[in-house]
């Protein structure tokens, strides 16, 4: 038995281990060295941190001190400065052994830049070029082809992972320098409006909700807007709700924080809205296969469709569906009854014919019981419990 014991120990040893092998903070990495402090800082500061913390694979182009001074001199709001460090972080790997066996000595790869967005046709994209003499260069594509920062040393390398290498100047371009809007510029109703998201934002102006909407952006606001055809549908179960129920299903498309798809896709779980207050959780639960994200509420499931605007701290994405929460689904429900022929329905069934609004066949009694036990539930993402049923088994056999 002794050698089943110290079998699973040494099992749960490198489990942990291997958690934890994908596992990066670029904040402690480059700490290590003062003369990155500047970029450092600004990593934070703009939030890029906690996306290269996120990414799987990445490279950062770190730049010192000094470096970092020619942007800091021109007076750059912190969102541009976001834009301009945008182009440090590549979304693939390149090690120092990498970029000199570059095919055909020139590549062109994708930055955060051209990922928000905001980058015109492929001016988010950084050229790397193994020059004569065994040098590397980089330059911003669309910058006339100039390779104006020349590769130093690598920092820091887990393979095919991270990447953190020193070059010599700042990478930046006229769109990354572009005057960008502060949270307060952001007008969330002519964004929705200019972005074929009309009819919501119609709803948000209705029931003044638009102003708990606006005065959030500034700490961070993660918007999903239903389209015009999916209001549409809804429409007549709108007008049919009480003033306080609009509003709170209004509220309901919005997170008071800000979560940029690559956030949304690391993990599933539950997640609090703008109506969440005390004991009315107002939540939903947030689920990924792969690239596609749903949302979840227990009465309707909708399907994100594209990103309208990522700009931190600002992210509005298009849903296919109206949220329905279940507790204004309930309130509805106690006013219109549902017929006990309904209990027996197929949960699938209720959600498809129901899908756009609530109605006369709402859940059963046994289904609201179901939809109580999961809003205390707490976020549980696959790999938790992947790692709760492999320590269990490990116990299992400790104890045999």
């Amino acid at each position: 038995m002794a050698h089943l014991r110290r079998a699973a120990a040494a099992l749960i040893i490198i489990f942990q281990l291997f958690s934890l092998s994908n596992a990066h903070n670029i904040t402690k990495i480059l700490a290590k060295d003062p003369d990155f402090s500047t970029f450092n800082h600004y990593l934070s500061a703009t939030h890029l941190a906690d996306e290269i913390n996120r990414r799987q694979t990445i490279t950062v182009l770190a730049v010192d001190n000094s470096a970092m001074n020619s942007i800091l001199s021109k007076g750059y709001s912190l969102y541009t400065i976001r834009n301009i460090l945008s182009l440090h972080v590549l979304v693939d790997y390149f090690g120092a052994k990498k970029l000199h066996q570059i095919t055909d000595g020139s590549t062109s790869t994708a930055s955060m830049f051209q990922s928000t967005g905001s980058a015109t046709g492929t001016s988010g994209y950084v050229n790397i070029t193994d020059i004569k003499g065994g040098k590397v260069a980089f330059g911003v594509q669309d910058d006339d082809s100039q390779l104006t920062a020349r590769y130093i040393k690598s920092i820091f390398e887990k393979a095919y992972n991270i990447s953190v290498l020193h070059i010599s100047q700042v990478l930046t371009s006229p769109e990354a320098e572009a005057p960008t809007a502060s949270p307060s510029d952001l007008i969330l109703t002519a964004i929705l409006e200019k972005q074929g998201c009309k009819a919501f934002s119609d709803m948000l102006k209705s029931t003044g909700a638009d102003k708990t909407f606006q005065d959030t952006v500034d700490g961070g606001l993660t918007v999903f807007c239903p389209s015009d055809s999916a209001v549409g549908k809804f429409a007549p179960k709108f007008k049919a709700l009480s003033a306080a129920n609009k509003t709170a299903l209004v509220l309901y498309h919005g997170m008071p924080v800000y979560q940029s798809l690559q956030m949304l896709r690391s993990g599933n779980g539950a997640v609090n809205t703008l109506a969440t207050e005390g004991n009315n959780k107002f939540d939903f639960t947030v689920q990924n296969d792969g690239e596609e994200v749903t949302l979840e509420t227990d009465v309707v499931t909708a399907k994100l469709t594209g990103t309208l605007k990522d700009q931190e701290p600002l992210i509005v994405y298009k849903i296919d569906k109206v949220l329905l929460p279940r507790e204004i689904y309930k309130a509805v429900k106690a006013s219109a009854p549902a017929p006990k022929s309904s209990k027996h329905k197929p949960k699938n069934a209720e959600a498809d014919e129901d899908a756009d609004g609530p109605s006369a066949d709402a859940p059963s009694d046994d289904d609201g019981e179901v939809a109580d036990d999961k809003n205390g539930a707490v976020s549980v993402t696959r790999s938790s419990v992947i790692v709760t049923a492999f320590v269990g088994l490990c116990f299992g056999v400790w104890i045999m």
